[in-house]
Order: C-alpha cells, then sequence, then structure tokens
C-alpha cells in the first residue's frame, strides 16, 4: 500500500490525522481485501478511496495449492504487465514463511534456476515487495483461516529468496524491510527476516550496516570457483573469495550465524570429493561455527533445461552487458537431475564429521513450481 500517496489523499481531503492510523490497523493488522471492508470510518470516504487507490499495487492472476495445503504460489500482474510470483509455505503447523520476490525476473542468469532463465525486466519498488506480505495476510486470514485446523493463520518468517538478487535492488529492499520491521506497519521481528544473496560487491557490508540483526543466507552451491563460474556466471564478478573476504569482514563485526545454501545436483557437487571442498572453503574463512550449510535437494525447472558439459570456460562470457544482465553461459545437452536421498544425506554426515553444522532443507512447494529456483513469473 503507499502510505505516501494514501496520507496526500486524506490531507487533501480535510480527513483528521487519525484517520491514517485506523488504515493503517485495517490494513497491516486486520488484512483487509479493500478499503470498503474498514467499518471504522465512513462509507462516503471508503468510496472515495476505492476509487482514488488500492490497497495493493498488483492484481493477483491465480493462486496454486498444494494437496496438503502446506505451500501456496500466487502469480501477481503488476500495474506495467509484468508478472512476479511469490510463496507461502508452512514447514511445520506453527509457522509460515512467505518467500517474495525483489525483482521482476533475475540479472544473474543462474543455469539452473527458472528466474534467471527469464531475463531481467526491472526493480520492484518497496511497495510492491511488501504487498507481496500484505497479500498472505489477506489471502490466510481470508482464504485459510475457515479450514487450517491446527495450523496458526498468521505470517511468521520473510525470506527474500523469491525472483531476484536482492543485493541489486538494494535501495527499495532496504526500505521494504524498514517497514517490514515499523511497529506501525507489519511490525516483525529482524530476527524472523532472511536476505539470500549470491553475493554482489559491496552488499554484504551495507546489509550489516543496515540490518545486524536480519539474517544473512549464501546462494552458495558450489565450492569450486571454476564449477561456480561455469553454472553461476556472477562468480566471475563476485567470486568465492570475495564472498569469503566479505564474511571475514562481517565476522569481524558480528557474531550472527550465516546460512549457506548449497542445491544439490546428481554428478556435479554432491560426492565426497565436493564436500571436502566445501569444508575446506568454510573452514578457511574461519568462525565456521558460526556457518550453517543447508542442504537443498535440486528441484526441477524445465523440460529443456540444460547445463554445461563441457570443463572448458575459456570461451564463456561472464560480463555485465548493457541491460545489467550477466550474459550467458555457453550450455550443452545434460540435464540437471536432483542428487538421491542417500548422496544427500552421505554429504551431510561428512560435513557433520568434520564439524560444519549442517541440515536438509525440507522440500515443499515442487508440485506447484513453488519451490528453490523455480519461479519464473
Amino acid at each position: 500500500m503507499n502510505l505516501e500517496k494514501l496520507e496526500k489523499f486524506l490531507k487533501d481531503n480535510n480527513q483528521p490525522k487519525f484517520r491514517l492510523e485506523q488504515i493503517k490497523k485495517a490494513v497491516y493488522e486486520d488484512g483487509v481485501f479493500s478499503f470498503s471492508e474498514i467499518s471504522t470510518i465512513s462509507k462516503d470516504l471508503r468510496d472515495l478511496l476505492n476509487k482514488e487507490m488500492k490497497v495493493l499495487s498488483f492484481e493477483v492472476e491465480k493462486v496454486l495449492v498444494s494437496d496438503d495445503k502446506r505451500s501456496m504460489k500466487a502469480l501477481l500482474k503488476l500495474s506495467d504487465d509484468n508478472c512476479i510470483e511469490t510463496v507461502l509455505l508452512s514447514p511445520r503447523s506453527d509457522t509460515w514463511t512467505a518467500c517474495i520476490s525483489s525483482q521482476v525476473g533475475c540479472p544473474l542468469k543462474c543455469e539452473f534456476c527458472a528466474t534467471g532463465k527469464g531475463g531481467f525486466k526491472r526493480n520492484l519498488t518497496a511497495e510492491e515487495i511488501t504487498d507481496q506480505i500484505l497479500f498472505w495476510k489477506q489471502y490466510i486470514k481470508k482464504g485459510l483461516s475457515p479450514s487450517c485446523g491446527d495450523l496458526v493463520p498468521a505470517v511468521n518468517n520473510i525470506v527474500y529468496m523469491g525472483m531476484g538478487e536482492p543485493f541489486l535492488n538494494w535501495v527499495q529492499v532496504k526500505k521494504s524491510v524498514e517497514d517490514l520491521i515499523d511497529p506501525k506497519m507489519f511490525e516483525i521481528g529482524s530476527r524472523s527476516i532472511s536476505i539470500s544473496t549470491a553475493g554482489v560487491e559491496g552488499g554484504i557490508e551495507k546489509f550489516l550496516e543496515e540490518f545486524p540483526q536480519v539474517n544473512l543466507a549464501i546462494s552458495l552451491h558450489f565450492a569450486d570457483s571454476e564449477m561456480r563460474s561455469r553454472y553461476m556466471p556472477a562468480n566471475k564478478a563476485y567470486s568465492l573469495r570475495d564472498i569469503k573476504k566479505d564474511l571475514q569482514d562481517y565476522f569481524q563485526k558480528s557474531k550472527r550465524k550465516v546460512f549457506m545454501e548449497y542445491i544439490m545436483f546428481k554428478g556435479l557437487n554432491d560426492g565426497i570429493e565436493d564436500a571436502k571442498k566445501l569444508v575446506e572453503y568454510l573452514n578457511s574463512i574461519g568462525n565456521s561455527y558460526l556457518l550453517h550449510v543447508n542442504l537443498i535437494s535440486y528441484n526441477s525447472v524445465s523440460h529443456s533445461e540444460r547445463c554445461v558439459k563441457n570443463p572448458s570456460i575459456s570461451k564463456i562470457d561472464y560480463s555485465l552487458n548493457r541491460s545489467g544482465s550477466f550474459a550467458e553461459a555457453a550450455q550443452d545437452d545434460i540435464v540437471f537431475e536432483a542428487s538421491s536421498e542417500d548422496k544427500i544425506s552421505n554429504f551431510k554426515n561428512y560435513l557433520l564429521k568434520n564439524k560444519i553444522n549442517a541440515t536438509i532443507r525440507k522440500g515443499l512447494g515442487s508440485e506447484i513450481q513453488g519451490a528453490c529456483g523455480q519461479l519464473a513469473g
């Protein structure tokens, strides 16, 4: 919701100052879909508001719900006809996590990610980012609560792990986080918010300076620089070495845990040798007790997905082009596949044996194409 526009509208229409607080409470706490539902203001004012503005900055095109009702994905149409996706997940009966997008598409072009394959269109505004939370609050209140049983109808956690690279839209992401933690708006605790990044120069430093209590997650996926560059072109601009240095600086100022996201691909990064490289890399950072590895089973993106077969990467262009997107890596005909459960379990056990904290992330949302790497808009 555009608070600046709302405040100006109320002032122009000679409304008392407390009207703004009444409307904010109805929207942020009560989860109303439209101004016409706000019973604490007059019908005339409700009608005027409905003519001038909307609660949400987008139209809800479609909502997909998994059979167990633990995963939901919404397709949202923005005012310029671009589309984004957002996901709501319930890993436990008392927890709802909203996975939100920060860009339309993504400029990083990771080979295994549906968002990157669609290209980059534009950054989202802070309003478009936080409105995703507003939508889910509304949806839970009006759609789930009558039949949710023992499920708590509230959004407990927010993760910036949807479409886009948050650190490449930092001004708007920063404003959105400020709104989320604002007691007069969403009132979500900083420690219930996580921001995931593949790595952007200066990003971790700004993040720590602005939000020392918000959780940081690194989309690592490969501990070998050549392999990471092959499948994640952004590694050429901001490498494993850069991530290492910035995390070392991070731990000089903070003792907050950092999450290392590691998608496991069959035959690419799931062997014991890969686990050894990961242990060596994490130990080289130092403070490894503050690094927690989330092992994620790869989620299929499409039938046309392909990855690099040729080990030579000399002909691949990883430069940032004029449109703000990284040039695509060369492709061949090998299809990405998920590692087996045994492989993932053995990988985890190796990390634990070597004193690296690790868990296997519970898979949710894949049946509705709402799991990690599947959002395409």
